[in-house]
């Protein structure tokens, strides 16, 4: 992308938090039901959810919520929600799930996903619940631009400057400001608003809504973050908790992006090793110089960027969101081997599809949903940024010595957020949460978007952690990797079954 600001979906949660109060206020007691809680907040945990038939045999609902949960007398907004009801007559009350992002949809995700999402036992048991968080999908949604144009202008406009030059970043600064006050004026108050503390306070409201007095939850990538928040927000509150593909909320956002930039460049090596040894490779050699090849790709594009059918531009920025979407997955491998090979024929749009699904564009050119918009404003609000080009500099030369093929193209992230309305309201925070009881936290050992170490991290902080390890690739690992990540989830969402230590699946 042109705008080198955190990945959307890559960064599926960049965060570093404080767990004081969103904008400037307190974070209100824990609260077991409806009846304990402050008056004020009170017409919002008692609402009434009428729920709807939706999704081929699925139930949607609107809850409602004060836009600033320190003023809850004042403006409100929408969350919408998502239900697939449990089967068992003995239900164990309800799970509700978070895709990560931040800006995924979780209403599309279990709507679309529901089998991806969770196991059939959990279905049975549970009703599991997706919701889009304040700001995301169609709850009360940040909106930045007008038209799809406008947004492939801001993600994919061309430029004829040198990377990194005076004229490049004064470009940035341009295209940044402009988009922020895109987000601004198009969003209103709630921009402020958007913050995660924010969206932990809606969860612990939307929990009570459905009649639980504690919290059951599954969060992945970024949902990770948002339910070790909850966690430390409200302890009391907390069920039976899994956080997979693991944020370290202690890690500053230089940190996410130089780790991010780390794994993206380990999960590219073995997806080199792999294609090397398979026939149609476009690469030849040793892992190094097919390294080298992809580097040197990108620095041609960078100088010299193809242009695919539509008009729009292939740079090294657009190239790079080409090569990082299917890493997520291993089993996308053999798709990234077909970018390759069509760029080194001069196709571009092999590659705008691998783009295009990143960003949530479809065949016709209009965006699915504001998942972008969203990511950004969110991240924006969770993220201290740096407004020194001195030490964006500096950044950027650690992140191109530790991930010399992927780490220039990640560098300068912090320009759109140094350009935001508002200033961010959280800082980097270790959280134990002391009191929430047992929390599985999961990582993949090869996962390049939440590298493992996180996981280790934040099962180390939690007072209640404990670590699943999957030796493998790809991001994520619950119902997708393998019977000993599943069994050991189930048995602790079924039955509260803990494991006695790490079970290295």
């Amino acid at each position: 992308m042109k705008m080198k600001v955190a990945l959307k979906g890559l960064i599926l949660a960049v965060a570093a938090v404080t767990l004081t109060a969103c904008s400037g206020g307190v974070v209100p007691e824990p609260t077991k039901s409806p009846e304990a809680i402050p008056a004020e907040y009170q017409p919002y945990y008692s609402q009434t959810l009428e729920w709807t038939d939706c999704h081929d045999g699925m139930q949607c609902a609107t809850a409602v919520a004060p836009l600033d949960w320190n003023e809850p007398a004042g403006e409100t907004i929408e969350l919408a929600l998502v239900r697939h009801s449990a089967t068992s007559s003995k239900k164990l009350g309800s799970l509700f799930v978070n895709p990560g992002g931040p800006g995924a949809s979780g209403v599309s995700f279990i709507a679309d996903s529901l089998d991806y999402a969770v196991s059939g036992a959990v279905q049975k048991n549970y009703d599991v619940i997706g919701f889009d968080p304040r700001g995301v999908g169609a709850s009360t949604p940040v909106v930045c631009v007008d038209s799809a144009a406008e947004m492939d202008e801001f993600l994919f406009g061309a430029t004829d400057t040198v990377r990194a030059s005076p004229e490049w970043f004064a470009e940035r600064e341009r295209a940044s400001a402009e988009f922020a006050q895109g987000c601004l004026e198009r969003t209103g108050d709630l921009l402020a608003h958007v913050d995660t503390v924010s969206a932990a306070h809606d969860l612990d409201m939307l929990r009570a809504t459905v009649g639980d007095r504690e919290l059951n939850y599954l969060g992945y990538s970024y949902g990770t973050l948002l339910g070790a928040v909850y966690a430390e927000n409200f302890p009391g509150n907390v069920g039976r908790m899994v956080l997979d593909g693991a944020l370290d909320p202690a890690s500053s956002s230089f940190e996410v992006n130089l780790n991010q930039s780390i794994g993206f460049e380990k999960a590219l090596r073995a997806y080199l090793a792999d294609c090397i040894e398979t026939e149609g490779c476009p690469f030849s050699g040793s892992v190094d110089e097919a390294m080298t090849q992809v580097g040197d790709l990108l620095a041609q594009l960078d100088e010299s960027p193809l242009y695919a059918s539509d008009g729009r531009v292939l740079g090294a920025d657009a190239m790079l969101t080409a090569i990082i979407a299917p890493l997520y997955n291993p089993d996308a491998w053999s798709f990234l081997t077909d970018v390759f090979s069509a760029v080194a024929d001069g196709d571009a749009q092999p590659a705008y599809s691998s783009v295009d699904w990143y960003y949530s564009r479809g065949d016709d050119g209009e965006y699915l949903d504001n998942s972008t918009e969203a990511f950004l404003a969110i991240n924006c609000l969770d993220y201290p940024v740096t407004k020194d080009p001195a030490q964006w500099e500096k950044e950027a030369q650690e992140l191109a010595r530790k991930a010399p093929v992927i780490g220039p193209y990640m560098a300068y992230g912090d320009e759109l957020c140094s350009q935001w309305a508002y200033p961010a309201v959280m800082t980097p925070h270790k959280i134990s949460a002391q009191g929430a009881g047992d929390i599985l936290v999961i990582g993949t050992t090869g996962d390049p978007a939440t590298p493992y170490r996180w996981a280790k991290a934040l099962a180390a902080q939690l007072e209640g952690g404990h670590l699943i390890s999957y030796t493998g690739e790809g991001h994520t690992a619950y119902n997708k990797s393998n019977s000993c990540v599943n069994d050991a989830v189930d048995g602790f969402l079924l039955r509260g079954k803990v494991p006695a230590q790490d079970p290295k699946c």
